[in-house]
């Protein structure tokens, strides 16, 4: 029903934004990983509502509880259960709209497919649901680490303000010392600006969060349905107000020549390395060892405080205007998602390769 991703390291989410807690199952994590709950925690507070001033004000701690399949600090093979209580649920902000469709929400269309909805923060439909995400693309991270895979992602553009740079020229170390999450600090300034005026407006905009994965051993992925960019692909797109993936050199590569845009093969010592990496680490769907680098497009947040004209359940037309609290850019809290979700297609993938060989 949609609400499982992966293969072998497998999870299933659970729960609603204004329900008692949204929860995760993590099936097919190998035994004797060592599970480090303050690492978690780490990972949640970086995705956790009431940052800043550029983020809504919902205060959700998020704190978690691991339930099963962790035992003296390490996984046990069986299924690893989370959950994560709701703590600063306002339903009455909703009250307004339990019979209306907000513009460009999932009302409409979740009314449609289930003939009746959730309208308390859009239910099921709520990012509120990737809390339970980033808490298995934790241990996905674990899992990686151990294998010396880093997956580091930020914030590239808000609006028209764009960081020119490619990541090879940033110091990604610089990532979370601005509320926005830009590892230029320059740029970090103007879009934290740019972001709080037009939340003084009323109003919201959009983004880009470019992402890069480094260590990656080659002969990651599966011909031909599931390569590892489609996996990719399909995990960015499942997360909400995502509008477009694009990998390695992207659309930008339709501007070049294929002498121009082909990437060279070379001898690193034992090691078979291109000069130029334009495919974004991956080849044939399947990772080559260079970075795996790409970027993420998400719409500007459709709930805004302004009244828009729209319909009912009885489709009568009605004004209709957003209350209660909500980001004006989902880009700064978006970053640890597009994190988690990368890990857990990678974990999935390196599980599944070991299975390949003798």
């Amino acid at each position: 029903m949609g609400n499982t991703f992966g293969k072998l390291f497998k999870i299933s989410t659970f729960g609603e934004s204004h329900g008692k807690a949204l929860g995760v199952v993590i099936d097919g994590c190998p035994a004797g990983l060592e599970i480090d709950e303050e690492f978690i925690k780490a990972e949640m507070q970086r995705r956790k509502p009431g940052q800043s001033k550029i983020t809504t004000q919902r205060k959700e701690e998020d704190e978690f509880q691991i339930l099963s399949g962790v035992f003296e600090g390490k996984s046990t093979g069986t299924p690893i259960g989370i959950v994560i209580a709701n703590e600063d649920q306002k339903s009455k902000d909703y009250g307004h709209i339990a019979d209306k469709f907000r513009p460009s929400h999932a009302d409409y269309t979740y009314f449609e497919k289930y003939g009746i909805r959730d309208h308390r923060g859009g239910g099921r439909s709520s990012a509120r649901e990737t809390a339970a995400r980033v808490a298995a693309g934790a241990i996905a991270k674990l899992l990686l680490k151990h294998y010396g895979i880093s997956i580091q992602a930020y914030v590239s553009q808000t609006g028209d303000l764009k960081l020119e740079k490619q990541y090879t020229e940033l110091d990604l170390s610089l990532t979370e010392t601005n509320i926005i999450r830009c590892p230029d600090p320059e740029m970090a300034e103007k879009m934290i600006t740019f972001i709080d005026e037009v939340r003084k407006n009323r109003d919201t905009v959009g983004g880009m969060v470019t992402c890069v994965a480094k260590n990656v051993p080659a002969g990651l992925g599966e011909p031909v349905f599931d390569r590892l960019h489609a996996e990719l692909g399909k995990a960015m797109l499942s997360i909400n107000a995502v509008k477009g993936f694009e990998y390695g050199s992207g659309f930008e590569g339709i501007k070049m020549k294929g002498s121009e845009h082909n990437d060279a093969f070379y001898k690193d010592g034992d090691r078979i390395r291109t000069k130029t990496n334009h495919s974004g680490g991956i080849q044939g769907g399947i990772s080559n060892g260079e970075d795996i680098y790409f970027n993420v497009a998400f719409k500007p947040v459709a709930t805004i405080m302004q009244d828009q004209e729209s319909l009912n359940e009885d489709g009568e037309t009605v004004t209709i205007s957003g209350k209660g609290r909500h980001d004006p850019c989902v880009v700064p809290r978006a970053v640890p998602i597009v994190e988690a979700m990368t890990a857990l297609v990678l974990a999935d993938y390196l599980l599944i390769s070991r299975s390949n060989k003798l």
